[in-house]
Protein backbone atom coordinates (compact mmCIF):
# COMPACT_ATOMS: atom_id res chain seq x y z
CA UNK A 1 0.00 0.00 0.00
CA UNK A 2 1.50 3.58 -1.01
CA UNK A 3 1.36 6.35 1.25
CA UNK A 4 -0.52 9.41 0.65
CA UNK A 5 3.33 10.88 0.34
CA UNK A 6 4.45 8.32 -2.04
CA UNK A 7 1.39 8.30 -3.89
CA UNK A 8 1.46 12.11 -4.57
CA UNK A 9 4.71 11.90 -5.41
CA UNK A 10 4.26 9.27 -7.82
CA UNK A 11 1.67 11.19 -9.53
CA UNK A 12 3.44 14.06 -9.85
CA UNK A 13 6.06 12.01 -11.59
CA UNK A 14 3.34 11.03 -13.65
CA UNK A 15 2.62 14.58 -14.85
CA UNK A 16 6.02 15.33 -15.52
CA UNK A 17 6.37 12.03 -17.81
CA UNK A 18 3.02 13.13 -19.76
CA UNK A 19 4.75 16.68 -20.12
CA UNK A 20 7.74 15.24 -21.75
CA UNK A 21 5.55 12.86 -24.32
CA UNK A 22 3.57 16.73 -24.91
CA UNK A 23 7.14 18.62 -25.83
CA UNK A 24 8.83 15.78 -27.78
CA UNK A 25 5.40 15.37 -29.60
CA UNK A 26 6.13 19.44 -30.11
CA UNK A 27 9.50 18.99 -31.53
CA UNK A 28 8.52 16.02 -34.18
CA UNK A 29 5.28 18.47 -35.38
CA UNK A 30 8.32 21.32 -35.93
CA UNK A 31 11.15 18.80 -37.52
CA UNK A 32 8.31 17.20 -39.58
CA UNK A 33 6.63 20.38 -41.02
CA UNK A 34 10.74 21.56 -42.10
CA UNK A 35 11.02 18.37 -43.77
CA UNK A 36 13.77 16.59 -41.49
CA UNK A 37 12.05 12.86 -41.54
CA UNK A 38 14.76 11.14 -39.28
CA UNK A 39 14.30 13.95 -36.91
CA UNK A 40 10.66 13.78 -36.70
CA UNK A 41 10.61 10.05 -36.61
CA UNK A 42 12.94 10.01 -33.80
CA UNK A 43 10.74 12.65 -31.78
CA UNK A 44 7.86 10.84 -32.50
CA UNK A 45 9.07 7.48 -31.28
CA UNK A 46 10.55 9.47 -28.37
CA UNK A 47 7.15 10.63 -27.33
CA UNK A 48 6.11 6.93 -27.44
CA UNK A 49 8.56 6.07 -25.18
CA UNK A 50 7.77 9.33 -22.62
CA UNK A 51 3.95 7.63 -23.13
CA UNK A 52 4.72 4.22 -22.08
CA UNK A 53 7.46 5.45 -18.79
CA UNK A 54 4.20 7.30 -17.61
CA UNK A 55 1.81 4.36 -18.04
CA UNK A 56 4.33 2.44 -16.26
CA UNK A 57 3.88 5.09 -13.22
CA UNK A 58 0.15 4.62 -13.73
CA UNK A 59 0.02 1.36 -13.24
CA UNK A 60 2.32 0.78 -10.45
CA UNK A 61 0.64 3.32 -8.33
CA UNK A 62 -2.92 1.70 -9.17
CA UNK A 63 -1.63 -1.71 -8.86
CA UNK A 64 -0.06 -0.66 -5.09
CA UNK A 65 -3.29 0.84 -4.25
CA UNK A 66 -3.03 4.02 -4.73
CA UNK A 67 -5.46 6.28 -7.60
CA UNK A 68 -3.40 7.74 -10.22
CA UNK A 69 -4.57 11.13 -11.29
CA UNK A 70 -4.31 12.48 -15.11
CA UNK A 71 -3.27 16.60 -14.93
CA UNK A 72 -3.62 19.07 -17.52
CA UNK A 73 -0.79 19.53 -19.34
CA UNK A 74 0.95 23.03 -20.26
CA UNK A 75 1.10 23.45 -23.96
CA UNK A 76 4.35 22.76 -25.42
CA UNK A 77 6.22 25.68 -27.30
CA UNK A 78 5.43 25.05 -31.24
CA UNK A 79 9.09 26.02 -32.25
CA UNK A 80 12.73 25.54 -31.28
CA UNK A 81 14.68 27.74 -33.10
CA UNK A 82 16.93 25.73 -34.60
CA UNK A 83 18.00 21.88 -34.47
CA UNK A 84 20.85 23.10 -32.10
CA UNK A 85 18.48 24.15 -30.15
CA UNK A 86 16.22 21.78 -30.00
CA UNK A 87 18.72 19.31 -28.90
CA UNK A 88 19.78 21.19 -26.31
CA UNK A 89 16.67 21.89 -24.79
CA UNK A 90 15.74 17.92 -25.14
CA UNK A 91 18.83 17.60 -22.66
CA UNK A 92 18.02 20.29 -20.50
CA UNK A 93 14.82 18.42 -20.33
CA UNK A 94 16.12 15.35 -19.15
CA UNK A 95 18.49 16.84 -17.32
CA UNK A 96 15.44 18.14 -15.08
CA UNK A 97 13.41 14.92 -15.00
CA UNK A 98 16.67 12.73 -13.78
CA UNK A 99 16.60 15.34 -10.90
CA UNK A 100 12.71 14.88 -10.48
CA UNK A 101 13.51 10.87 -10.38
CA UNK A 102 16.32 11.49 -7.64
CA UNK A 103 14.21 13.73 -5.67
CA UNK A 104 11.21 10.97 -5.91
CA UNK A 105 14.04 8.15 -5.06
CA UNK A 106 15.23 10.48 -2.03
CA UNK A 107 10.72 10.67 -0.70
CA UNK A 108 10.68 6.78 -1.08
CA UNK A 109 13.96 6.16 1.25
CA UNK A 110 12.99 8.94 3.72
CA UNK A 111 9.60 6.97 3.96
CA UNK A 112 11.17 3.74 3.59
CA UNK A 113 8.93 2.54 0.84
CA UNK A 114 11.56 0.30 -0.67
CA UNK A 115 9.21 -1.16 -3.03
CA UNK A 116 8.40 1.73 -4.92
CA UNK A 117 12.38 2.33 -4.63
CA UNK A 118 12.75 -0.77 -6.36
CA UNK A 119 10.38 0.07 -8.40
CA UNK A 120 12.19 3.56 -9.58
CA UNK A 121 15.49 1.96 -10.55
CA UNK A 122 14.43 1.15 -13.45
CA UNK A 123 14.08 5.00 -14.16
CA UNK A 124 17.03 5.82 -12.90
CA UNK A 125 18.71 3.51 -15.12
CA UNK A 126 16.43 5.03 -17.86
CA UNK A 127 17.58 8.35 -17.58
CA UNK A 128 21.10 7.74 -17.35
CA UNK A 129 20.79 6.28 -21.17
CA UNK A 130 18.65 9.38 -22.19
CA UNK A 131 20.90 12.34 -21.11
CA UNK A 132 23.50 10.11 -22.89
CA UNK A 133 21.75 10.43 -25.98
CA UNK A 134 21.07 13.77 -26.07
CA UNK A 135 24.69 14.30 -25.28
CA UNK A 136 25.53 12.40 -28.01
CA UNK A 137 23.02 13.63 -30.39
CA UNK A 138 24.46 17.30 -29.43
CA UNK A 139 27.83 16.30 -29.84
CA UNK A 140 27.29 15.53 -33.56
CA UNK A 141 25.38 18.44 -34.56
CA UNK A 142 28.36 20.80 -32.98
CA UNK A 143 30.26 18.69 -35.21
CA UNK A 144 28.15 19.46 -38.04
CA UNK A 145 28.07 23.20 -37.65
CA UNK A 146 26.23 25.23 -40.45
CA UNK A 147 27.17 23.02 -42.76
CA UNK A 148 23.40 21.85 -44.64
CA UNK A 149 24.74 18.73 -46.27
CA UNK A 150 25.80 17.90 -42.94
CA UNK A 151 22.12 18.14 -41.57
CA UNK A 152 20.81 16.44 -44.44
CA UNK A 153 23.49 13.30 -43.36
CA UNK A 154 22.47 13.95 -39.61
CA UNK A 155 18.73 13.33 -40.79
CA UNK A 156 18.75 10.14 -42.23
CA UNK A 157 21.31 8.87 -40.00
CA UNK A 158 19.24 9.62 -36.79
CA UNK A 159 17.01 7.29 -38.15
CA UNK A 160 19.29 4.68 -37.18
CA UNK A 161 19.21 5.26 -33.38
CA UNK A 162 15.21 4.61 -33.90
CA UNK A 163 15.88 1.12 -35.07
CA UNK A 164 18.63 0.43 -32.58
CA UNK A 165 16.55 1.53 -29.68
CA UNK A 166 13.51 -0.65 -30.70
CA UNK A 167 15.44 -3.90 -31.18
CA UNK A 168 17.43 -3.10 -27.94
CA UNK A 169 13.69 -2.81 -26.04
CA UNK A 170 12.26 -5.75 -24.00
Amino acid sequence: MLSPIIEEALNNQIAVEAQSSQVYLSMASWAEVLGFEGVAQFMYAHSDEERMHMLKLVKFVNERGGHAKVSALEAPPKEFGSFKEMFQELFNHEVKVSACINDLIDICLQQKDYATHNFLQWYVSEQIEEEALARNILDKIKLIGDDKGGFYLFDNDIKQLITADTTQQP
